[in-house]
């Protein structure tokens, strides 16, 4: 079984149909027959109306969690917990910005069946317009995640930007990387439950994506597979929001906290080794 979780907060159905049916679609050609479970969990003041609970499929279990908001980690742990109790095989976390086709989970599905060893995929990720985003990167500086918010936009932050999301890299290959966009996690229940790998609820929103894929790659490969993709509108709420700004920057603090500001030897050697294993690759010619 494969199961994934959308996390609602003021949400309608309406508003996230297209999650919905991306990811219980109709399989594609050369689909698994995993069957598949979506849990709906609510953070909202109030719960959906009984006419739209009365809309969800038999394979959608929804959770209010009477009121309290939870937030973005604490919300998707009560999925991965549920998820794990199924002895679902894979667990997606989905934002609700995002529309695929259905094809794109068999296709993970598949790959990770055969690479037992990968314990997260991220696919290529797309604009509505049809261009990149760049969600691959480096385990963040306090620069990536605060400082360069603040900074003048220039040819030496662009360049340091640059380096850290990878574009270098061409963005067409299956890479490794540390650090990856939260927007769609695929990942290997197993590997969650066995090494009680859930998010850490200290994050409300934001950077609770980074710190656990950070702690994926410790123990298993975090994938980029561009070989599928998906849309994302991505919104960018806090380059909007001077609220969501402050949010970001009070779970980046956290972040450091955490990890380390300026001295961080596991980001040290990390960002090495996925930065040397790039250069090898485009001298090669891969």
């Amino acid at each position: 079984m494969i199961t994934a979780s959308i996390v609602l907060y003021k949400s309608t159905l309406e508003k996230i149909q297209a999650t919905i049916d991306s990811f219980l679609g109709t399989l594609g050609k050369n689909a698994t027959t995993l069957p598949k479970k979506l849990y709906l969990i609510d953070n909202s003041p109030e719960p959906l109306a009984n006419t739209d609970l009365q809309k969800l499929s038999s394979n959608i279990e929804y959770t209010f969690n009477d009121g309290k908001n939870l937030g973005y980690g604490g919300a998707h742990n009560i999925a991965l917990k549920k998820s794990i109790a199924e002895k679902a095989d894979f667990h997606i976390i989905l934002n609700p910005d995002i529309r695929f086709e259905p094809s794109v989970v068999d296709e993970l599905v598949s790959y990770a069946a055969q690479n037992s060893d990968v314990v997260y995929m991220l696919p290529k990720v797309i604009y509505p317009d049809g261009s990149l985003q760049y969600l691959c990167k480096l385990l963040p500086t306090p620069f990536d995640l605060i400082f360069r918010r603040f900074f003048p936009k220039t040819a030496f932050t662009e360049k340091l930007n640059d380096r850290y999301v990878l574009k270098n890299s061409g963005y067409d290959k299956i890479m490794n990387p540390p650090c990856l966009s939260g927007c769609f996690m695929f990942l290997r229940t197993n590997a969650i439950e066995t090494n009680n790998l859930f998010f850490d609820e200290r994050y409300f929103m934001y950077c609770e994506d980074f710190d656990l894929i950070r702690r994926l790659h410790r123990i298993g490969k975090t994938v980029y597979y561009p070989k599928v993709q998906i849309i994302h509108d991505h919104a960018r709420a806090s380059y909007k929001n001077k609220k969501m700004l402050a949010c970001h920057v009070k779970s980046a603090i956290k972040y450091f906290n955490k990890f380390g500001w300026f001295f961080d030897k596991e980001r040290n050697l990390v960002n090495k080794q996925i930065l040397n294993e790039i250069n090898r690759s485009i001298s090669h010619g891969n």
